[in-house]
């Protein structure tokens, strides 16, 4: 036989072996999928691991199914066996990224494996440092698709344990809560404009498909994760906050950060949100806030500043200013919904429902605007301009309520809390007695003063 032969079929040879090898990968592919699709997670591992071994670049199927079949393995296992299939995913997630870079985004799997490992830090023997960093550099990595609710809240429980261990500083605490705060926000953004365009669908009268239906409830859920998440974070960042250390820090920082609009951005919120604005500190930085970066934040800061010191007239121009200022609808939403706000609690209410009626315009998911209405009906209840009699003043409470449960309509987040408030409006409306001896039920009364709103009278 000829050197050529010889190469000829020894190429011959690894050929047939590579279709081989490649038919059987396929082979178990498919009947790995078929158990992990039939749930026979312990009757897929075999199958599964020939092909995750011997030709782990074939399909992204090999990685879809081992992270199921894994976690499945790790939730039936106990010791040293757990402690494996728990590396071996981590490892595994690693290897889609080699082979299928381009379907690994970073924030999206790289989080996974942190998450993982916190879930299983006492089997992994990492300790908070370790973990943090894990989380800490995926978010600076691949913000962008660094989005899942429980590790963003994870990666900041694990600051605030660092925190109290004295391992990071205030200003480290405040900076990495600042940056998921704005990661959480721009994502409750997305999913309300997601959503708006379904509640829109609806309100014209159309029907929703079944996987728009299917998106709404996720797109609520995320909602509700979020805001969730939102409000533990701004628990215990109030509560690890004060006045006094606030003053202090932004004081100290304030000659090096004093034309960074983002660290004075975030100094004049956090103040302003602790009620920090008699201190002489929050008007220094809420003027070199507009100095350096006018836009419809700063002139909402500068007008809370002129209402402390009375200049109502010049802070309402301020506040118009916002308003005109903003033009992307859902932050156009946040700050009228921000002014009705400061005009309610300055009880100027006909002006607070004509901003919070655009807030919802601009972003129909979202139910506060009308809770703040509800309120506001509610607070003029006694007021004696707005009905003859104490009847027709009472009545206000019906109108109350009725605008408080638009609010859990659009945004069931708000459930609970507006059902409480819609029975104690509904408990301080007039008696079925009252009702009956009026002769008003399922009449449409009037109700004058600044509301200028009717209501049907619930029949007896």
């Amino acid at each position: 036989m000829t050197k050529k032969s010889i190469v000829f079929y020894f190429f011959l040879f690894i050929g047939i072996t590579n279709a081989q090898n490649n038919i059987e990968c396929q082979t178990k592919l498919s009947l790995a999928n078929q158990y992990v699709k039939a749930k026979k997670y312990d009757t897929a591992y075999e199958p599964w691991l020939h092909i995750r071994t011997n030709c782990p670049e074939l399909s992204l199927a090999i990685y879809a199914d081992g992270e199921k079949i894994l976690k499945y393995k790790i939730g039936k296992t106990e010791g040293v066996e757990k402690k494996g299939f728990i590396e071996d995913l981590i490892a595994l997630w690693k290897d889609r990224k080699q082979y299928f870079e381009s379907r690994t985004p970073k924030g999206e799997f790289g989080v996974k494996s942190c998450q993982l490992q916190y879930d299983y830090k006492d089997e992994l023997g990492k300790n908070n440092n370790e973990l943090f960093d894990c989380f800490d550099e995926v978010f600076k990595s691949d913000k962008a698709t660094f989005t899942h609710p429980k590790s963003l809240y994870t990666y900041f429980s694990l600051m605030v344990e660092l925190f109290d261990e004295g391992k990071k500083s205030a200003t480290e605490l405040f900076n990495t809560y600042d940056d998921i705060s704005e990661k959480i926000e721009l994502e409750i953004q997305n999913y309300s404009e997601k959503l708006n365009a379904l509640v829109l669908k609806l309100e014209k009268g159309k029907s929703l498909t079944t996987r728009e239906s299917n998106n709404r409830r996720a797109y609520e859920s995320y909602l509700k994760n979020y805001t969730l998440i939102k409000n533990n974070m701004d628990a215990i960042a109030d509560e690890k906050a004060n006045c006094k250390i606030l003053i202090q820090l932004y004081s100290k920082g304030f000659e090096t950060h004093q034309n960074d609009s983002i660290w004075l951005k975030r100094s004049v919120s956090r103040m302003y949100h602790k009620k920090c604005t008699d201190d002489e500190l929050y008007e220094k930085l809420v003027k070199q806030y507009d100095e350096v970066a006018p836009s419809a934040d700063t002139k909402l800061y500068v007008a809370t500043v002129l209402l402390k010191k009375g200049k109502d007239k010049e802070a309402y121009q301020y506040l118009e200013e916002a308003f005109q200022l903003e033009t992307r609808s859902y932050k156009k939403s946040n700050i009228a919904f921000r002014i009705g706000v400061i005009l309610k609690n300055k009880n100027q209410f006909v002006k607070a429902r004509s901003y919070l009626l655009k807030a919802l315009k601009l972003n129909p998911s979202n139910g506060r605007p009308h809770f703040l209405i509800a309120q506001m009906y509610a607070d003029s209840a006694k007021d004696k301009s707005c009905g003859k009699d104490n009847f027709y003043q009472r009545a206000v409470y019906w109108l109350a309520a009725k605008e408080a449960e638009k609010a859990s309509r659009v945004d069931p987040t708000l459930q609970t809390y507006v059902n409480q408030y819609v029975a104690s409006y509904e408990a301080k409306a007039p008696t079925k007695e009252k009702v009956f001896l009026k002769g008003l039920g399922g009449k449409t009364i009037e109700i004058k003063c600044w509301i200028n709103r009717s209501v049907v009278v619930p029949k007896p």
